[in-house]
């Protein structure tokens, strides 16, 4: 039986000759590629500028950018997610403010959010895990009366809605990844989406060093940019993924529909914890279960290992980040956000990917029978 990854990219024959084709036309970095990505993207949300870059992490340090977000300013954020959404805060020299998640969404508590606003608060920073959004109408109530920008963390939402609308499509400014194991990718690579054109002029210069040129071949740069652009190679998989997304998210959701029919009984019968069961907004970008380890007699690291001999792999998405060592030294510390905490350290991401078929979820649950009913206490 071969080995059942936690996820694995669909990419079309189309797709991989579009790379060939990309390859020999000696035009690899950015150029026509990007731009017909670009234009692509904003007809997807709605015709809303939209730039590139080189992965979303780049996004969101752009965004906040965007956000004049600096020195002595504050940023609220959750600690529950991918560790890139605080690191580019304190690379910008700002602090993360942290408030811990709703047990049940996993998503940041936005009335704690509303709580932990102070003078010096910048912007919110939202993160939709596993695909799930945030409440959008609860969270824009908060920054229009408090006067925030909002930087959404869509890294895992790509196709997900909110009331019907897509996420991106609407809001301020919207981060999106392409990473290798998002709904849709580029390899590594990701997008923002902007408000207004001369947003998406500064978002050009900060991803390219600042650098402005003119016709006369003469240079300037007036801001201090990076080096965060995307590649004709990365842009020309992504345009041959976008059209796919639809069915992509359709065959996550039909995989999902199928654990939890299977996994109830489970759930039911040792206390784990499934995710909210949201068909129409969620984009399924991670089906997550939470385990009550301790209750169970195993670890985390036993599961994960019974699982891997059963040729089934699993991922952790993800610790509670401010019990890495680099967030205890800025003064976090355990119990600070007792739910993130509780969640970050009996959560598991299980195998979904849309090539998977029907009886795959069949497999993954009998392993987990095997694996937690036998070593009950």
């Amino acid at each position: 039986m071969s080995f059942l990854p936690f996820t694995r990219p669909s990419i079309d024959e189309e797709t991989i000759a579009g790379v060939g084709e990309v390859l020999r036309s000696g035009w690899i970095t950015s150029g026509p590629q990007v731009k017909a990505f670009e234009t692509a993207l904003s007809s997807y949300f709605g015709g809303r500028p939209v730039r590139v870059f080189s992965s979303g992490t780049a996004t969101l340090e752009v965004g906040l950018a965007l956000c004049s977000v600096g020195p002595g300013d504050e940023v609220i954020t959750t600690p529950l997610t991918w560790v890139a959404t605080t690191n580019t805060i304190l690379r910008l020299g700002a602090k993360p403010v942290l408030v811990d998640v709703d047990p049940v969404t996993r998503n940041i508590d936005l009335d704690r959010a509303e709580q932990a606003v102070t003078p010096r608060t910048k912007a919110i920073v939202p993160v939709d895990l596993a695909g799930l959004p945030v409440d959008r109408d609860r969270l824009y109530a908060i920054a229009g009366a408090r006067r925030l920008r909002v930087v959404e963390d869509a890294a895992q939402s790509m196709g997900a809605r909110w009331k019907g609308r897509r996420i991106g499509s609407f809001g301020d400014l919207v981060s999106f990844s392409f990473h290798a194991n998002k709904n849709m990718t580029t390899g590594e690579g990701g997008c923002l989406v902007l408000n207004d054109e001369a947003e998406a002029a500064l978002a050009e210069k900060l991803r390219l060093q600042g650098v402005v040129r003119d016709a006369d071949g003469g240079m300037d740069v007036d801001v201090i940019g990076g080096k965060f652009n995307l590649t004709d190679i990365a842009a020309r998989i992504g345009l041959g993924q976008l059209p796919r997304l639809e069915g992509f998210n359709g065959r996550r959701r039909a995989l999902a529909r199928m654990y939890f029919e299977r996994l109830r009984p489970l759930a039911d019968r040792i206390g784990m914890g499934l995710p909210v069961a949201d068909f129409e907004q969620s984009n399924w970008h991670m089906f997550q279960v939470t385990l009550p380890f301790a209750q169970l007699g195993l670890s985390r690291g036993d599961f994960i290992r019974a699982m891997h001999a059963a040729e089934i792999g699993t991922g952790v998405h993800y610790p509670a980040l401010h019990l890495f060592s680099a967030y205890r030294r800025l003064g976090f510390d355990e119990g600070d956000f007792p739910h993130a905490e509780r969640i970050g350290r009996e959560i598991v991401t299980l195998p979904l990917f849309p090539a998977m078929q029907d009886a795959d979820i069949d497999r993954v649950a009998n392993a987990m029978e095997q694996v937690l009913l036998r070593q009950r206490p």
